[in-house]
């Protein structure tokens, strides 16, 4: 799947023709060239390398997966690599990785599958048809804007899991604590991998607002800028979930602590009443003469010292909470 667009002279002039054409339309200066890459071969690849000279290191990494968010720079062209990332239905994250040639006039973004919206990333340049004018930096700010908003909505959706796990740790009735324990496993699995692609992104974009790779112009730079501060909040968003995720799990243990407390508590206090029976039974039980032995009141007199005892207990230990 190949999806391509032209830009000449701030304006949309052509989009969906072969690729084979870009190498015609990237020697006129006027001219930027974005096209889109999903899941190609590595013959795809070296055809591109061949057409825009691209970096053999680079063509690699696009190749390879999993890897970490950077900015590579090369002679003839910088390469990217971010994430898109989402929350499936079950909670967990889905990353799609994709890697982005960045040329003078090409814009080359190869994407690892399909789940990423790349609908939305063109909904994002056509928002904005008054910034076509500067050529690829527009291009970029608009894949980066996407990729970073997609971050915050993933960060918004784990931090209302984690104020949902906070509520029902304080609920008198927690139903399954396994279920609850595997929630709050899911959601720090999922917080660890997410800050693994969002802090990186602080020094690819740091690195293209440098003035010295001169790829933003200074009319592009309030906007890159925007990003770099949403880069920032989502940062720090992850690191506050990263360390709340793990208050509420030092908070669970403490609180299972606190239940079994209670629990032998409980136990031992039942266990001290049911104690005084089996003291004045088993004494009375000796086979020996004892006051009362084989009399009527003798019987009537243990039964009374049971009852009475083991009320004692039962109102002291009721006093203290701890039946």
């Amino acid at each position: 799947m190949v999806r391509t667009r032209l830009y000449r002279d701030g304006a949309l002039r052509a989009e969906g023709f072969p690729i084979e054409e870009v190498s015609e339309h990237i020697k006129d200066p006027a001219a930027t060239v974005w096209f889109d890459l999903c899941a190609p071969s590595p013959e795809q690849l070296g055809l591109i390398s061949e057409e825009l000279g691209l970096h053999p290191l680079a063509i690699e990494d696009a190749l390879h997966p999993h890897q970490r968010p950077k900015l590579d720079i090369y002679e003839s062209h910088l390469f990217l690599t971010v994430y898109a990332v989402r929350l499936d239905e079950a909670g967990g994250l889905v990353l799609t990785e994709v890697s982005v040639f960045v040329t003078r006039n090409a814009l080359v973004t190869v994407r690892a599958n399909d789940s990423c919206d790349i609908d939305a990333i063109v909904a994002r340049w056509d928002a904005t048809p008054h910034l076509t004018r500067h050529g690829v930096a527009f291009l970029l700010h608009g894949l980066l804007d996407y990729v970073v908003d997609g971050h915050f909505d993933v960060a918004q959706e784990l931090d209302d899991r984690v104020e949902a796990l906070e509520d029902r740790l304080f609920a008198e009735q927690t139903g399954d604590r396994r279920d609850m324990q595997r929630q709050m496993f899911d959601v720090r699995r999922t917080t660890v991998r997410f800050r693994r692609v969002v802090v990186p992104m602080r020094e690819v974009v740091n690195t293209l607002i440098r003035r010295d790779l001169r790829v933003v112009d200074p009319d592009l730079v309030p906007y890159y800028q925007d990003i770099y501060d949403h880069v920032l909040r989502v940062s720090e968003w992850t690191e506050s979930l990263r360390e709340l995720v793990g208050n509420v799990y030092e908070t669970h243990l403490n609180l299972q602590g606190y239940r079994m407390n209670d629990i032998m508590k409980r136990v031992t206090s039942w266990a001290a009443i049911i104690a005084v029976p089996t003291l004045i039974t088993g004494f009375y039980g000796q086979n020996i003469p004892f006051p009362g032995f084989s009399r009527d009141d003798g019987f009537w007199t243990s039964s009374v010292l049971i009852v009475t005892v083991s009320s004692i207990l039962y109102l002291i230990f009721r006093r203290r909470d701890w039946i």
